[in-house]
């Protein structure tokens, strides 16, 4: 049998590459989990369970809980692991602002249909958006956006694109590609399909922005929230909190609470 050349064995390698990185981005980035363990009727807030359709035909699930005192609505983007379930305790505390709370669960993601990737996590915030202006009557200088880890990335998207009141982002990284560097130095970047590349967009934002961070997240390293801060424009906000990527909402829920109310009170007066 005759050897295979060396640019077969090249493009081979390069091939088999390739294919391992795709397993690893798609291992990497979502953590879907489908049974609702929860619902905000649990703490006691009246919810509307609602199925919306994105502009691909996939079947998207989401709550939307009423305030009688709102004057804004807080469209929430969560992040990559778990499901809208995981969130009450975040709901509850949001609620209490004196908000209506919309959150929705990406495709893949608790009871919403299809398969995660970033196109089509993009065109379910997009289906929630549309859902708010047209079938609330929510004006878009009401809507504001908040987007924790992963959910950042999906909330400076959709502001990127669309009017909105406000963006608020939680221990969200700058792109795919440099928490890639991180996180599998040894991968080649140029292989990965996913990019998320916020660092990209937000400098284009020109609404109000508060930057939440934490200085122990060991996910999602301080320095990516202090560049992605960076880079945005004016007007801008850093919240700088302690506690790991997943406890420092808890860990630090006064500063949390106390900074979050400080934006909130800035830009209603704007």
């Amino acid at each position: 049998m005759k050897p295979l050349s060396p640019i077969l064995y090249l493009l081979i390698i390069v091939a088999s590459v390739f294919l391992y990185a795709r397993y690893i981005e798609r291992r990497s980035i979502y953590f879907p989990m489908a049974e609702i363990i929860d619902t905000p009727k649990t703490i006691k807030l009246e919810f509307e369970d609602l199925y919306l359709k994105t502009s691909d035909n996939i079947d998207i699930n989401g709550w939307f809980i009423p305030n009688e005192k709102a004057k804004s609505t807080l469209l929430f983007f969560h992040g990559n692991g778990g499901n809208i379930s995981h969130r009450l305790e975040k709901i509850s505390f949001l609620h209490k602002m004196d908000l209506n709370i919309f959150i929705i669960d990406y495709r893949g993601y608790g009871k919403s249909k299809g398969k995660p990737n970033e196109t089509g996590l993009y065109r379910d915030a997009e289906a929630a958006y549309q859902y708010l202006l047209k079938k609330k009557n929510i004006p878009a200088e009401n809507i504001i956006l908040y987007g924790e880890s992963l959910g950042g990335a999906v909330a400076v998207e959709i502001a990127s694109k669309h009017k909105v009141k406000a963006v608020i982002t939680e221990d969200t990284f700058t792109s795919v590609k440099e928490m890639s560097k991180i996180v599998y130095p040894f991968l080649p970047t140029f292989f990965l399909y996913t990019k998320f590349d916020s660092l990209s967009k937000i400098k284009d934002i020109k609404v109000p922005k508060l930057i939440i961070h934490s200085t122990g997240d060991e996910i999602v390293p301080f320095e990516l929230g202090q560049k992605l801060f960076n880079e945005a424009s004016e007007p801008k906000e850093f919240l700088k909190l302690r506690g790991s990527h997943n406890t420092a909402f808890f860990d630090s829920m006064e500063d949390f609470r106390v900074g979050i109310l400080d934006f909130f009170s800035k830009i209603d007066k704007r």
